[in-house]
């Protein structure tokens, strides 16, 4: 059995792809269990986030699996009026260790846009739940997602990866303010309640700008934001309005939509004729790119901008990370080899086990007046000869398993003792699992 991923993200397609699969939590569900009845697919889950769809599934098939599980990605795209063709080459695939390398990298924040973000860890955390809740993940991938949730707390106690998001509003309204003049005293609008929002309205704050707003399509979460930094809040129906007197617009809604599409922005700035410096922080994209084209309209978004923060001073963080993840990927993939030689170790110790239990009462059989203090010591005895026997080759079969190779040694110790198959398979069945 191996895990396999197969995915789209932002790193391998356009925003227009990324949009044909944007999934709500009904749709995730439904991906969810739609993979799991899949042929060869025996454990399934969906990461789903506004720039990646990754199915991570335990198989018992590679080339089967594969082709059902990227059919089903190309019936989504289908469903949003887009066709196989224009999914298929963006599509990629990670299989058995490879996979395991992935989703730590994700959960470590490598994979995304602005590296180090710390939102993807509560993302692959909801997707471990949700397939829990559906009944479609087993011991394969909750052991597999447990550990990549420890990668990723690890990876930001012990670097300072998280400098990263911060950076990019830092950088994005440093570029503001070459177009429109320093952030002190300006008007700013902000979309969004999320994390993103919050932390555009505590920095703006910082940087005194002299009227923050925040809108939001839930004017409570708007005010939420809003009531911690001394902002107003304001209804998606007035943002027009407020976009007319803006001199920066900070979009981070994280909708699955264009949310202030061009017409919108070109009738709040009809007229206008101070600068309007335009920050998309989201993916896909809140603002429709074709605004950059009004007059006195500046558009700065989020690749540009992950770009250039990832080849600054967070690049040094991002080497600590890889060696934290390929630290963490080395113990798990030994640990997991490991585990697969266990069952057949313990069944050869509980045959052992069993012959000298059998010669005992064999022996005690044969001579019943035997004294119980020489037949303790007989039975110790034996016990102690078939330890010896059997330590070396216990030792080295779990030392040969994490060698590279395709002889398996627990097949092979399993073939010369002649072990029960149904003996290694009870030991290795989870707790709970009939």
């Amino acid at each position: 059995m191996s895990v396999l991923v197969v995915g789209v993200s932002h790193r391998t397609a356009p925003v227009s792809v990324l949009e044909q699969l944007t999934l709500d939590a009904g749709g995730v569900d439904k991906l969810t269990h739609a993979v799991a009845d899949a042929d060869h697919v025996l454990e399934a889950t969906v990461l789903a986030t506004c720039n990646r769809v990754e199915i991570y599934t335990e198989v018992d098939r590679f080339h089967g699996s594969v082709e059902a599980v990227s059919r089903l990605l190309c019936d989504l795209a289908a469903r949003s009026g887009g066709t196989p063709e224009a999914v298929v080459p963006h599509l990629y695939v990670h299989y058995d260790d490879g996979a395991v390398a992935h989703l730590f990298q994700v959960a470590s924040g490598l994979d995304s846009m602005v590296v180090g973000e710390s939102q993807i860890l509560g993302q692959v955390r909801h997707a471990l739940r949700a397939g829990q809740e559906a009944g479609t993940i087993g011991p394969a991938l909750n052991v597999l997602f447990q550990q990549a949730l420890r990668v990723g707390k690890r990876v930001h106690a012990e670097t300072d990866i998280d400098k990263a998001a911060p950076s990019v509003v830092s950088v994005a309204l440093e570029r503001a303010a070459e177009e429109v003049g320093p952030i002190e005293g300006r008007r700013v609008l902000v979309v969004g309640a999320g994390s993103m929002a919050a932390l555009s309205v505590a920095t703006v704050t910082r940087l005194g700008a002299g009227d923050v707003v925040v809108g939001n399509r839930t004017e409570a979460n708007a005010r939420r934001v809003a009531d911690q930094y001394a902002a107003r809040a304001v209804p998606m129906a007035d943002l027009e309005h407020e976009l007319a007197r803006a001199d920066v617009l900070v979009s981070c809604t994280g909708a699955t939509g264009v949310v202030l599409p061009l017409a919108v922005v070109a009738a709040a700035r009809s007229g206008v004729s101070t600068p309007l410096a335009v920050v998309d922080l989201a993916l896909p994209h809140d603002v429709d790119p074709a605004v950059a084209e009004l007059p006195g309209v500046t558009l700065i978004g989020l690749s540009r901008l992950a770009e250039e923060v990832n080849t600054g001073s967070v690049a040094a963080d991002v080497t600590a990370v890889r060696e934290i993840v390929t630290q963490e990927v080395t113990a798990f993939l030994a640990a997991r080899r490991s585990a697969t030689v266990t069952p057949t170790v313990v069944a050869l110790r509980t045959m052992a086990t069993g012959i000298v239990d059998a010669e005992v009462d064999r022996l005690v059989g044969r001579v019943p007046d035997l004294d119980p203090a020489v037949r303790a010591e007989l039975e110790h005895a034996l016990r102690r000869v078939a330890d010896k026997l059997l330590h070396q080759p216990t030792v080295r079969v779990k030392e040969l398993a994490n060698e590279t190779g395709a002889v398996s040694y627990a097949a092979a110790l399993a073939e010369l003792f002649a072990l029960d198959p149904d003996a290694v398979e009870a030991v290795t069945r989870p707790e709970g699992v009939s």
